[in-house]
């Protein structure tokens, strides 16, 4: 199978992340919704937004995505104003081809161009796949709330 190219998300892939998100729900590893107006609104428009990356297969399905946003005042992950938040969905029956490697790729490039000194990753403590995941990038554990672990990337030391 051809690697995915990734790219830069736009308007036009909000259905494509919605069947990555409905993908995640089907398989229970996912709970918010996945509606195209959701993915539209908090991954490709979000005014927070640093960059949106998607992977896409050669017939042009979307893959999997990841989003890298910055930490304002009062985020819902109490993260560090300042920081970028990052978020990684890959549809499990593309899972384990790399993807996720390749998307961090192109978030580390804008967190860099846009001097991000850190990146938090929350995960689910229940999500072992993503506690490996990001792991396997570099973050590294900083504090745990309720149900999930907080990761840290830091920048400056790519």
């Amino acid at each position: 199978m051809a690697k995915p190219t990734i790219r830069i998300a736009t308007v036009a892939d909000a259905v494509g992340i919605s069947d990555v998100l409905a993908a995640l729900v089907a398989a229970g590893k996912r709970k918010k919704p996945s509606d195209t107006a959701f993915a539209l609104s908090h991954y490709v428009s979000d005014p927070e937004r640093i960059r949106c990356s998607v992977a896409v297969a050669s017939d042009g399905d979307i893959l999997g995505f990841q989003s890298l946003k910055l930490a304002t005042e009062n985020n819902p992950y109490e993260v560090e104003v300042g920081w970028g938040v990052i978020g990684t969905h890959i549809k499990p029956s593309a899972a384990r081809r790399g993807i996720g490697r390749a998307l961090f790729k192109s978030t580390l490039q804008a967190a860099q161009q846009k001097g991000l000194p850190a990146i938090d990753a929350t995960i689910g403590a229940n999500n072992p796949e993503g506690l490996a995941y990001y792991e396997a990038m570099g973050f590294r554990e900083y504090r745990c709330m309720d149900g999930a672990v907080c990761k840290v990337f830091r920048v400056s030391e790519a």
